[in-house]
C-alpha cells in the first residue's frame, strides 16, 4: 500500500502539521521523532489530544516517585526528553524549565552523578533556559559538577564570549586543557575556533578605529586627491576657527562692584584690617579656617532626665523578646523544603497553568531560588 492509500484508509484529518507550524518549533541537536511532532502540533487545533498530552506527561512525573531501579536519573531524563517532543514550541506553559529545576535540585550533592555527562546536560540545557547562566556555572564551579568533561569548559567559555570577556574565556579553555577535561580533541578544536573568532573580532575593531579617522564627505560623491585635501584641509580649518575664536570679538569681562559699601567706614579706628580689606585681600590661612578653629567644649555633664515609670530599672529574669515571625515565610520555607523531599507535589500538573508559568518566570530571573543556602557559592 502506498503512502498516500495508507493516510487516506488511516481517516487522519491531516499528517502535515510540521509544515504548517514549523517556524514556531525549536530545534533540538539528536533531531525530532516527525509522528510525535505532528501530534504535538496537531494538539493546538485539538482539546482532546490536548488533554492526553497533559495526562501523560502527569504519569511520566509520577512515575519518577515510584521508580525503584538502580538509575534514579534516568526517569527524569526520559521525562525531559518526552517534555521536548511533545512540547515543541517551548514557552513557560511546557513546565520544562521547572522540571530542569526539580531534578539539578534532587541530584547536586550526590557524588555519583557529578561527574556523570548525562547530569551535566541538564545543568546546561537549564541554563540555556535562564536569563543569566553565570549564576549556574558558578555553583557548578563551586561544587565540582562537570569538570571532567570538555563540555563544561566549552559552554562556560562561550557564555563568557557572548558577554565580550574574552579574557576569561580564554583562561577557562586553557584551564580545561589543563585538567585533561574529555575529549580533549573536541575541547582543543572549540578553543582553535575561539582563537580566529577573537582575532577577527581585533581586526574589525582596529579597522572600525581607522574609519574614524577619515575625512567625512557627502554621500554619491567621487572626489580626487587634490579635492580631498583641499575639503580636509578646510574643514580643520573650520574647526579650529570653532575651537579659537578670534580675540578682536570676545565680550568684554565685566567686574561686579558694590555700590553699596561705606568707603569712610573703613577708616573707622574701630574697625580692622580684615573688615576693610575684605573684598581686596583674602587673607592669610589661619583667617580662612576661623570656622575650623573651635574647641570641643564638655557635654558629657549634660544628663537627659528620665521619665519615671515600670521601664526604668534593672530588666529581670522574666523579662524576654518576642521575636516576631512571618507566617508566610513560613509556609513558604516549608513548602520548599517539601518539594526538595518529594517529586509528587510538581506543579506541572493539568489545570495548574498560572503556576506553572510564574514559577517558570521566577526560575529564569533567579535559577536557584529553591536550592539550600549552603549549596549556594560564596
Amino acid at each position: 500500500m502506498d503512502p498516500e492509500t495508507e493516510f487516506l484508509a488511516s481517516k487522519k484529518e491531516t499528517g502535515n502539521e510540521w509544515e504548517l507550524f514549523k517556524e514556531n518549533v525549536r530545534p533540538l541537536k539528536r533531531g525530532r521523532n516527525i509522528r510525535l511532532l505532528n501530534d504535538a502540533l496537531a494538539s493546538h487545533n485539538s482539546f482532546h489530544l490536548k488533554k492526553s498530552l497533559l495526562d501523560n506527561r502527569r504519569r511520566l512525573i509520577e512515575a519518577i516517585d515510584k521508580y525503584e531501579g538502580d538509575d534514579p536519573l534516568q526517569p527524569w531524563l526520559e521525562c525531559i526528553k518526552w517534555v521536548q517532543e511533545v512540547f515543541p514550541v517551548g514557552g513557560d506553559s511546557s513546565g520544562l524549565v521547572v522540571i530542569y529545576e526539580q531534578c539539578v535540585r534532587r541530584f547536586w550533592h550526590s557524588q555519583r552523578y557529578k561527574d556523570d555527562l548525562r547530569y551535566l546536560n541538564v545543568w546546561l540545557e537549564y541554563a540555556e533556559n535562564c536569563i543569566d547562566a553565570q549564576v549556574i556555572f558558578s555553583f557548578l564551579d563551586a561544587n565540582d559538577i562537570g569538570k571532567t568533561h570538555s563540555v563544561y569548559y566549552i559552554a562556560y567559555a562561550l557564555h563568557m564570549e557572548s558577554k565580550s570577556k574574552m579574557k576569561a574565556a580564554n583562561d577557562l579553555f586553557s584551564l580545561g586543557i589543563s585538567r585533561n577535561a574529555q575529549p580533549a580533541e573536541k575541547l582543543k578544536d572549540a578553543y582553535k575556533k575561539f582563537l580566529v573568532r577573537s582575532m577577527r573580532k581585533t581586526q574589525v575593531i582596529n579597522e572600525d578605529s581607522k574609519e574614524n579617522h577619515l575625512p567625512v564627505r557627502s554621500f554619491g560623491t567621487v572626489l580626487a586627491r587634490e579635492e580631498n585635501r583641499r575639503q580636509a584641509m578646510q574643514s580643520s580649518d573650520m574647526q579650529r576657527k570653532k575651537l579659537k575664536p578670534d580675540g578682536n570679538h570676545r565680550a568684554p569681562f565685566s567686574v561686579y562692584k558694590d555700590t553699596n559699601v561705606d568707603i569712610t567706614s573703613c577708616h573707622q579706628p574701630d574697625n580692622s584690617k580684615t573688615e576693610c580689606n575684605s573684598w581686596l585681600t583674602l587673607g592669610a590661612q589661619a583667617e580662612r579656617n576661623k570656622e575650623n578653629n573651635a574647641k570641643p567644649a564638655k557635654w558629657t555633664s549634660c544628663k537627659i532626665p528620665q521619665r519615671p515609670g515600670p521601664g526604668v530599672g534593672g530588666a529581670t529574669t522574666s523579662d524576654h523578646i518576642e521575636v516576631f515571625i512571618d507566617e508566610e515565610c513560613a509556609e513558604t520555607d516549608t513548602t520548599r523544603n517539601e518539594i526538595g523531599k518529594s517529586s509528587n507535589l510538581f506543579r506541572v500538573k493539568q489545570g495548574d497553568g498560572q503556576d506553572i508559568n510564574r514559577e517558570t518566570k521566577l526560575l529564569r530571573k533567579n535559577p536557584l531560588r529553591n536550592f539550600p543556602p549552603n549549596s549556594l557559592p560564596r
